[in-house]
């Protein structure tokens, strides 16, 4: 059998390969190097065991991409490996500069901006500091965390207990009757009401003056 079928065996079995005789290992780094060299950008991280032993190749490495994700890393002189890669997309993205409570309106001293790799991100990072200021923290996040919508709400504007207008239009008549919030909303957002007169409870939306909107 020939020396790249051997390779081949061994390598798909996942048993070690002997180094060529006279010869040694190929370094790991240069295997790396040789994968990130044939990312377009040059921005990726490259997945290799440390411990990967491929025989010292007598000619320099070539490399293409394979596919988004792999790289093929190939010895002229017979084996070749299939690598995985990343890439890195930087962008500029708000962090909060100081730890902020749950139910803290977030002040613009609070954040700052900065790039990070965005494929290491959950959810999609806010960009602008204004997307954030004024809004309200939904939970306690602590000083580095990377900020996304779902981590802000809107202002409180209504809160549980208080008597609230229900609103509701209709052909152009608007009608207006005394109720209760059921739970805390802020502007746009939906929240459980009781009207006091019938004691129906029901869903409205609140509005930029406090009311809360109900019906079609």
């Amino acid at each position: 059998m020939s020396l790249p079928s051997r390779l081949a065996l061994v390598f798909l079995l996942g048993l070690p390969i002997p180094a060529v005789a006279g010869g040694g290992f190929q370094p790991v780094a240069s295997i790396r190097e040789a994968a990130l060299s044939a990312v377009p950008g040059g921005q990726a991280e490259a997945s290799l065991d440390p411990a990967l032993r491929m025989p010292l190749c007598g000619r320099p490495l070539v490399a293409r991409q394979a596919s988004a994700g792999t790289v093929e890393v190939a010895c002229p002189d017979g084996w070749r490996l299939f690598v995985p890669v990343r890439q890195r997309r930087s962008q500029a993205v708000v962090v909060l500069a100081r730890g902020v409570a749950a139910g803290e309106p977030v002040a613009a001293e609070a954040l700052a901006t900065e790039q990070r790799d965005v494929s290491r991100i959950a959810g999609a990072a806010l960009s602008d500091p204004a997307q954030a200021v004024g809004r309200v923290a939904r939970r306690t996040l602590p000083a580095g965390t990377v900020l996304s919508a779902s981590d802000l709400a809107a202002p409180r504007l209504v809160r549980r207990g208080d008597t609230v207008a229900l609103v509701s239009r209709r052909g152009g008549v608007e009608v207006r009757v005394a109720g209760r919030a059921l739970g805390d909303a802020g502007q746009d957002e939906r929240v459980t009401v009781e009207n006091l007169s019938s004691r129906k409870v029901l869903q409205g939306r609140v509005g930029a003056g406090g009311d809360v909107l109900v019906g079609p």
